[in-house]
């Protein structure tokens, strides 16, 4: 929801970024592998109970992934494999981190094992319906490789629950339901526009 919105936001203002990325030579897809890196670095510490150096790498991983994609437009190298490689690293590192709760707090198991299913279910009605919106030509088309359809919970909405159990571990009794019923209703939004932009 917050998505497309932060990145018209981030676009005029990475340079500092991409000046770094260029002085160390580094490739699109290097960057999108150091991001996944910070993310499995941040799973670590949390499954360590370093809640707040995991929070500290984790917005640095995110920091990578949300500017690869600029970087590679900016320098004339956006593949189609790029766009593949990011989104399976995105999803290894919210994956990830939901390994690193598991580790932290086993009290609460099930909701960690809810939530993992509900990402399986998100990302592939973002990625379904997406790719048929493309194919026929509904909706707001934007620069990436692939169209991901929009939802109530997305990578910015991950972000910010991560936060919140990172910095509220007292909270995670009552975050854990939000957060699942925020994923629940993404997929079923996503469901019911499906239905109805493809049935016409």
């Amino acid at each position: 929801m917050i998505d497309q919105p932060f990145r018209d936001f981030l676009k005029d203002r990475v340079e500092p970024f991409l000046a770094l990325y260029r002085r160390y030579g580094l490739s699109p897809n290097a960057v999108t592998l150091l991001g996944l890196g910070f993310g499995l670095l941040s799973a670590l510490t949390l499954g360590l109970g370093w809640n707040w150096i995991a929070l500290w790498l984790w917005w640095v991983g995110r920091a990578l992934d949300g500017t690869d994609g600029i970087y590679a437009r900016s320098i004339g190298k956006a593949t189609d494999f790029g766009g593949y490689l990011d989104i399976v690293a995105d999803m290894a590192a919210y994956s990830a981190m939901i390994l690193g709760f598991a580790a932290s707090r086993p009290q609460f198991i099930w909701w960690w094992l809810v939530i993992l299913l509900l990402y399986v279910l998100c990302i592939t009605s973002a990625l379904a319906l997406g790719s048929l919106e493309r194919r026929e030509g509904i909706g707001a088309e934007d620069n990436r490789s692939l169209k991901l359809a929009a939802g109530l919970a997305e990578g910015g909405e991950t972000g910010i629950a991560y936060t919140l159990l990172l910095v509220l571990p007292g909270a995670t009794a009552w975050l854990c339901p939000l957060w699942s019923l925020i994923l629940g209703v993404t997929v079923l939004a996503r469901t019911l526009v499906a239905k109805a932009e493809l049935r016409r």
